[in-house]
């Protein structure tokens, strides 16, 4: 046993020393170098994977400070009682990119969902990551002690036409959240209750995912506790079913990328049905009931489906409404198009004359699916259609956001591809 981790001693600090050539003499001294660098570089992902997960992960942080304002009668919601006394609604697997805003996979009722809930750093008592912070103070400061039911409903209708423009159902959305914040269904809404339905609204994707409910393409919003909300859970995040996992992808060329996402997608019928769904889904953002939406960040890790098949939109933050990019480039200014850009890809045009951004963005939702779609559907395609695919697809992609196009140009595109891959499935198994 001595003699093994005097050889490991050797191995990781002394990798040149005379006395391991003598007592390895078959082996060079350069692979046990290269050895000791996958050692050293190994530790160090590792460490660094741990302390990434440690600061992104905080998953007991949210369920404390929640159940301290629920115990404190300050919110309310349909999960309360089973986050925070029954124990019934129960953080697994953390799923969080951002330190403020907790992800998790879980399980309420035997039934597997999301947790999703923020913390801001800004609000806590102190520096340590265990201190209840009081997000009471700011966060669940409205409606104000004394507010009258009316004066609340005008307060969601005139927040909702700041985020949704002025749309003729903005008053049956406001009954849907009153709705939805009478959560002992008495037909009043508590102080509490008022508090936690008008945090919610505050974060861009409950906004979205409350607003497109009707639609079938977005997750099923099943309770919330104060600003903690629980959906359902998508059992494919990607839309070729598998990614690299974040670590590994500036590390791999991007071939190898698409020889992952090629062997791991779904059979090629499957991907046309997904795709009619993400096709639906961008008919539906597009004078939607509740005004246009745009997609600013168009990814595979973005989209996914059950599995049924069925598309269904993973990431609602990446997508925003009309109102809010409009209020973004509304006087900005600008040297060229990229400082006119909401998001990762919601790109206005820069006039360069005025030295301000216009409002229209420069490439459509269409456009950017489209591109997705690209490999995703042209991988196995029947020899039969790829021809004609990849003729729609092009098309499709050159599509600009110029209100000149929008409407006719931009239904008919949509309507032709959906049409050529709704041929090939229907009557079949797939359809």
């Amino acid at each position: 046993m001595r003699r093994i981790r005097r050889l490991v001693h050797l191995v990781l600090f002394c990798p040149s020393s005379k006395g391991l050539q003598s007592r390895l003499p078959g082996i060079k001294v350069k692979y046990l170098l290269v050895v000791w660098l996958g050692i050293f570089v190994g530790s160090w992902v590792a460490y660094m994977h741990y302390a990434s997960y440690s600061e992104l992960c905080r998953g007991h942080v949210c369920r404390v400070i929640i159940c301290d304002q629920y115990k404190k009668g300050i919110i309310s919601g349909s999960t309360c009682k089973d986050l925070c006394e029954e124990r019934s609604l129960l953080f697994q697997h953390c799923l969080s990119s951002s330190p403020t805003q907790q992800v998790y996979s879980g399980l309420w009722r035997e039934t597997e969902v999301i947790i999703k809930c923020g913390i801001e750093e800004a609000l806590k008592a102190d520096g340590h990551p265990d201190s209840v912070p009081r997000r009471d103070v700011v966060l669940f400061d409205k409606p104000t002690r004394g507010t009258s039911m009316d004066e609340f409903k005008e307060m969601l209708l005139n927040f909702l036409k700041s985020k949704l423009g002025d749309q003729p159902s903005l008053a049956a959305l406001v009954s849907r959240i009153i709705g939805m914040a009478d959560v002992n269904q008495d037909g009043k809404v508590s102080l509490a209750e008022a508090k936690s339905i008008w945090a919610l609204l505050q974060l861009n994707e409950f906004l979205l995912m409350f607003s497109l409910h009707e639609k079938e393409h977005t997750s099923k919003l099943l309770g919330h506790c104060g600003d903690l909300y629980v959906t359902e859970k998508i059992p494919h995040t990607s839309l070729y079913g598998v990614d690299v996992p974040p670590f590994l992808q500036p590390l791999l060329p991007s071939v190898v990328h698409q020889i992952i996402h090629q062997w791991f997608a779904p059979a090629w019928p499957r991907r046309a049905k997904i795709s009619i769904g993400l096709l639906e889904f961008v008919e539906e953002i597009f004078h939607g009931t509740y005004g246009n939406f745009y997609i600013c960040e168009a990814s595979v890790r973005n989209v996914g489906y059950n599995d049924k098949y069925d598309f269904k939109m993973v990431n609602l933050r990446k997508v925003a409404t009309e109102m809010t990019i409009r209020g973004f480039l509304k006087g900005r200014h600008c040297e060229q198009n990229v400082d006119c850009t909401y998001g990762k890809d919601c790109t206005a045009t820069c006039d360069k004359l005025m030295k301000q951004c216009k409002s229209d963005v420069v490439q459509p939702n269409l456009a950017k699916v489209c591109g997705l779609l690209q490999d995703f559907l042209l991988y196995g395609a029947p020899l039969e259609l790829k021809e004609e695919l990849q003729k729609q697809l092009r098309t499709c992609m050159t599509l600009s956001g110029l209100a000149s196009q929008m409407e006719v140009h931009h239904s008919l595109v949509l309507n032709n591809l959906k049409t050529l891959l709704w041929k090939k499935i229907s009557n079949t198994k797939y359809s």
